[in-house]
């Protein structure tokens, strides 16, 4: 798919690897759909001023289904359709299992997957009846390996590489495409936030021995957008972490 002049939605997209491919977007001269729950930041479409292409933003919650086709028809009217979405909006709420509770594990689920199926479903029929477009689900390297006090993150991001190969094999007739990015450690403020021994621990089982980048993540968002027979697949970009 020819990128220039295509319009782009990419749910969770003020900050970290969400932004980073908004801005991996624009730079091929693709018109950008910035997306957040609440309140986009001061400036943030004002950063995309270079590039020379339209640039919307839509707030609005992908977990509540009124919210996600009221934002895609928003995306429509301001661009005239969404040609790629990229489902990047998670949520995390880390509890070992014995503490978890229902809520925990519910809400969790809400945003990271049934904010993905809102989405999906909002931009599907016009996708399939322009017989071209494409989907991409973030999903975690934790949804093929699990971790310890992640339950309900690791049951949502494996939901979503279900989820992505069923719908794939729906509409691969009509030439949309629904792919899978699996991100392991990558340099956010997610990670961020991680103590200096845990930092430590997870680089030693990192065979490339650091962190990636969000600019990384999002090389491999606008590969899955431009090729056309790729389809169903998970993307591991993880520095080897779970190589078999």
């Amino acid at each position: 798919m020819e990128l220039k002049n295509k319009n782009v939605f990419v749910t969770g997209s003020s900050r970290g690897i969400g932004l980073a491919i908004a801005h991996k977007f624009a730079s091929k001269g693709a018109n950008i759909v910035l997306n957040s729950r609440g309140e986009l930041p001061a400036g943030l479409v004002d950063e995309f001023a270079s590039y020379g292409v339209k640039v919307v933003g839509v707030t609005g919650d992908v977990s509540q289904a009124g919210e996600a086709k009221r934002m895609v028809a928003e995306a429509i009217e301001a661009l005239g359709s969404v040609d790629i979405l990229v489902n990047n909006a998670g949520i995390t709420n880390d509890k070992l299992m014995l503490k978890l509770t229902e809520e925990d594990f519910e809400q969790v689920l809400k945003v990271n997957l049934t904010g993905a199926f809102n989405m999906t479903q909002s931009v599907l029929k016009p996708m399939t009846k322009a017989r071209e477009g494409a989907i991409i689900n973030m999903s975690s390297v934790v949804g093929l390996t699990g971790n310890v006090g992640q339950a309900n993150y690791a049951a949502s991001k494996a939901g979503l590489i279900g989820f992505s190969k069923s719908v794939a094999r729906e509409v691969a007739g009509r030439n949309v495409r629904v792919n899978v990015i699996a991100p392991g450690f990558i340099e956010s403020d997610m990670t961020e936030g991680l103590p200096e021994k845990i930092k430590e621990m997870s680089l030693a089982q990192i065979p490339m021995k650091r962190f990636g980048n969000t600019g990384e993540v999002a090389d491999v968002a606008l590969f899955l957008a431009s090729q056309e027979y790729l389809t169903g697949q998970v993307i591991t970009i993880d520095g080897g972490l779970t190589m078999q």
